[in-house]
């Protein structure tokens, strides 16, 4: 959290501050602005500009700035909540605090109007960075076509005269790869592998072609159904995620594991 259906309410919120004059940038946490941007750089990037554009790439926003100047990337990690005069883009998130504690503002854009765009991150595990390697993101799961999930979790290319060998990467840590696929994280892989009948811990590469077009559907109803909700965390699965936990669809205790570095629920019976 937040992952992509999250970062798509704080890109629309973001749409607020847009043509609004900077006049003051604080960033008062080094460690949060990345790809070795300072806050003084920070600053004399935008003061003076304004917004033109707030766009999305998975889990980031790109906020594209007047006069030729850079754009703006923010990432938000497991805590961060965007704010823009003083309205949260996500009331709650899940795993996260809630609390509107001001020390935690990690990034604050103040407005020749009065207002402000702020970035709201306890854990400290998101960022700032001026003109971000967009390239290096995978497509935007929203936008995932069938095609596309085949070449994400097909084979490398073969070597003359070889064959395409599967990659043997878990299933779950490929479509979380957010250079192979931009978007989903752990509670909407989850969620989406729950209902399209697939064990996490699988070979990516090792999907027949009913299993990857199961896989496609539950990704796209995954991503409509839990936007309609309200979040990310509204999935079938996701209040049985917790270690005495069983499946809501047979009652099977369900399997509590590290897949792709973060914690993985999953059901024994019908998650093959």
């Amino acid at each position: 959290m937040p992952e992509l259906i999250e970062v798509e309410r704080y890109r629309r919120l973001a749409e607020l501050a847009l043509e609004r004059k900077i006049v003051e940038v604080v960033a008062p946490d080094a460690w949060w602005l990345k790809g070795g941007l300072s806050a003084g750089v920070l600053s004399d990037a935008l003061l003076g500009r304004h917004f033109l554009a707030a766009r999305r790439t998975g889990k980031r926003i790109m906020l594209d700035t007047s006069d030729e100047g850079p754009v703006l990337g923010l990432k938000f990690g497991m805590t961060g909540r965007l704010l823009v005069d003083g309205t949260p883009g996500m009331e709650k998130l899940e795993y996260g605090s809630n609390r509107n504690v001001e020390a935690w503002d990690r990034l604050v854009v103040r407005f020749a109007d009065g207002g402000d765009l702020r970035v709201r991150d306890p854990r400290r595990l998101g960022g700032a960075e001026l003109d971000p390697a967009e390239h290096r993101l995978g497509p935007d799961a929203a936008g995932l076509t069938l095609a596309g999930l085949r070449k994400v979790l097909g084979g490398s290319p073969p070597r003359p005269g070889g064959q395409v060998k599967p990659p043997r990467i878990a299933l779950k840590a490929r479509l979380m790869d957010q250079s192979k696929v931009a978007g989903l994280g752990n509670l909407l892989v989850d969620e989406a592998l729950f209902q399209a009948g697939l064990d996490p811990a699988r070979p990516a590469g090792g999907l027949d072609e009913q299993e990857l077009k199961s896989l496609h559907k539950a990704i796209r109803a995954t991503l409509r159904n839990l936007t309609r909700r309200g979040g990310s965390h509204t999935g079938v699965l996701q209040p049985f995620r917790h270690r005495e936990g069983v499946c809501p669809f047979d009652g099977a205790p369900l399997l509590r594991r590290t897949i792709g570095g973060r914690t993985t629920y999953s059901c024994p019976v019908h998650q093959v």
